[in-house]
């Protein structure tokens, strides 16, 4: 890079001030702001390795899986319904959880790649092995009536095809659906080749069901010990049933005569029927009796444990055929399963099915997987991938603005064991990454896209990870990692609106409201409303927009979510410090990672003075402010500084420098 910079008269950045620096870190590797006493930790840590100590302590945190899987989850069009008219929700989480373990513990990328293309062909595949290949599962699934079955089962393995050329390959092979490429060395039989790995799913493409088989039951140790004293409890009820049909002679012959009478119709019982019927068979009933519902109590959990939609072959090898533009009905030749020709052979000895391809993905000689995982990695910590088109390493994909460094970490990956942690430490303790985000007028008129990597990455943050940003700044985030999906704040008939009624939408209370928004319920046709520039979750994305629209700053300013924050931030600078000048100090020190310049807090005094007049002589604003969300203000904080300070605490949430990586 400096080579690079060195040959356009460019110089690089200086350092960027150690504040800054782990803000940016630490938000990038957690997607989360550091707190306070991680900022004076390495602030003043006067170790050479500070640094590089810091991005290892993050690395090794809990939030690093949970900040890693957000991109994945849009690569592999992750959602917690079907999609389509129906939208039927689907209960997927459990691999959602899985991807934010398998980041934290590091699996190498290609066992991860391995795992989830095929990990149900793994000799004595483990459960999470099988539970792994749910991410060729995540495609949407059409119940709507009317839809002919083979459409459908045809239209799900073309996604999972387009969407493993996209994930491992950057090939845009969608285009393969019904012609040859017009640009790059693919033609269809390539696509329906590829297809023919994917083709041999039992799924059968009927009706909209959220749990179609092939299924995995997803049981915490906790649920498995809990049904497993169920089941005791059945089979105690059962033999208790079993002892008194089984007992002494005089029983089994009460127990003949109920029997004989039960055949009748009760109409035509007589009176001493049934009062040998009332006198022999109370004891009996009652057992049966406990034996149903010990069995509807086993039923009723059991039928609540996650089923998560999984991958597996059928027996019988299914026929692949080349369809006329892409036309599920338009059979033309048969295919047999393959690579792309243009791309190295088939690994010798390899099984001619998913896990033979996955093999083939990961193989040292396979010229695409390592670059284009490098490439996204580098997409996500400097804003641009040094392949621009992602989603597109093809002829009509921009050249990589440095070739040999796409190659010579591609080889770095695939050398260290496709070691993901160590790849993420490489580019972000580079000097690079670590350059100050600062640029003269004449750098930005010569580089305004920051290709030439003259200075840091400066770019807004995910919508997403703004939130989680307000939620730990002010104290409200929930930390549990992974469960079932949660809804917190939305306005009111958007999923109804969407759905001609059928969806309602139930806002869930305490804890869950803050939860990370990973753990958000991703409705497919209507993602959630809190987030802006966001994959669909419809089809696989590896590039999502980066726009600025007026909209953004209203809801950065207005969500409930953020009006909240900032209250319950404003309620831990009341509480924690004593006089404006020190609770700005706290308020800007937990958003911003710094102190404010004498300018800034000049500015801040000023507005906190005049936020102060107007609310003490308005208490119903002031309420109105402090109480629009589901939890309630203190009462022993004056009402009219809390209002106050939460619109102070607001606008440091809203600065440019919170909003941007510097």
């Amino acid at each position: 890079i400096f080579a690079r910079l060195e040959a356009e008269g460019l110089a690089p950045a200086p350092e960027a001030p150690r504040s800054t620096l782990i803000r940016r870190a630490a938000l990038d590797l957690t997607g989360l702001p550091p707190t306070l006493a991680d900022v004076e930790r390495f602030v003043n840590d006067p170790s050479p390795e500070a640094y590089e100590n810091l991005v290892d302590r993050l690395l090794d945190s809990p939030e690093f899986g949970e900040r890693m899987a957000w991109e994945w989850l849009d690569a592999a069009r992750y959602a917690d319904s079907n999609g389509y008219q129906g939208d039927s929700d689907r209960t997927m989480w459990p691999w959602r959880d899985w991807v934010v373990e398998a980041f934290n513990r590091n699996l190498p990328y290609d066992q991860f790649t391995l795992w989830q293309l095929a990990g149900d062909l793994l000799p004595d595949a483990a459960p999470e092995q099988k539970l792994a290949t749910g991410f060729l599962r995540n495609h949407m699934i059409n119940g709507e009536g009317g839809r002919i079955a083979e459409e459908n089962r045809v239209e799900y393995v073309m996604d999972m095809t387009e969407t493993v050329a996209t994930v491992w390959l950057g090939l845009t092979f969608n285009c393969n659906r019904c012609h040859d490429h017009k640009f790059d060395p693919l033609s269809q039989e390539d696509y329906y080749s590829l297809s023919a790995f994917f083709n041999q799913t039992p799924v059968d493409g009927s009706g909209g069901n959220p749990q179609t088989p092939p299924i995995l039951e997803w049981a915490t140790q906790r649920q498995v010990e809990r049904l497993a004293a169920l089941n005791d409890e059945v089979r105690s009820a059962a033999s208790l049933v079993e002892e008194w049909e089984k007992g002494s002679e005089k029983s089994k012959k009460d127990f003949e005569r109920v029997q004989t009478i039960l055949k009748k119709s009760p109409a035509d019982r007589s009176r001493n029927e049934l009062a040998e019927l009332e006198k022999h068979s109370g004891e009996y009933l009652e057992r049966v009796k406990q034996q149903r519902e010990t069995v509807e109590k086993r039923d009723n959990f059991r039928a609540a444990i996650p089923k998560v939609m999984v991958m597996a072959d059928r027996r019988d090898w299914r026929e692949t055929y080349i369809l006329e533009r892409g036309l599920y009905d338009k059979r033309r030749d048969p295919v047999p399963a393959a690579t792309p020709a243009q791309l190295p052979d088939f690994p010798a000895g390899a099984p001619t099915n998913r896990l033979g391809l996955a093999l083939w993905l990961v193989s040292p000689e396979n010229p695409l997987t390592a670059r284009v995982a490098v490439n996204r990695l580098w997409q996500q910590f400097f804003g641009v991938g040094l392949v621009k088109t992602a989603n597109d390493f093809g002829v009509q994909g921009e050249k990589p603005s440095h070739p040999e460094l796409l190659d010579w970490l591609a080889v770095e990956f695939v050398e260290s064991g496709w070691d993901m942690k160590q790849l993420v430490r490489l580019l972000v303790t580079s000097a690079a990454y670590r350059q100050s985000s600062r640029a003269s007028p004449e750098l930005l008129e010569k580089d305004p896209e920051n290709r030439l990597l003259a200075r840091g990455p400066r770019y807004r943050w995910p919508s997403w990870m703004l939130r989680d940003q307000a939620l730990a700044a002010s104290g409200l985030l929930a930390r549990r990692v992974g469960g079932a999906p949660v809804n917190s704040y939305q306005p009111p008939g958007v999923w109804e609106d969407a759905t001609f009624g059928n969806k309602k939408y139930t806002m869930d209370t305490g804890e869950k409201l803050y939860r990370r928004s990973l753990y958000t319920f991703w409705r497919r046709i209507i993602a959630p409303t809190m987030f802006f520039d966001t994959a669909s979750r419809q089809v696989c994305t590896v590039k999502t927009p980066r726009t600025n629209t007026p909209l953004q700053a209203l809801s950065l300013l207005n969500d409930v979510t953020y009006v909240e924050a900032a209250r319950s931030l404003a309620e831990q600078v009341l509480t924690h410090a004593s006089g404006d000048s020190a609770r700005i100090d706290l308020a800007f020190a937990r958003v911003l990672a710094r102190e404010p310049s004498p300018l800034e807090k000049q500015t801040l005094l000023a507005s906190i003075h005049r936020l102060k007049g107007e609310f003490s002589g308005d208490e119903e604003s002031a309420q109105a402010l402090i109480s629009n969300s589901a939890s309630q203000p203190p009462e022993h904080l004056p009402k009219a500084e809390l209002a106050a300070y939460t619109g102070l605490c607001l606008a440091i949430l809203n600065l440019d420098e919170a909003l941007t990586k510097e």
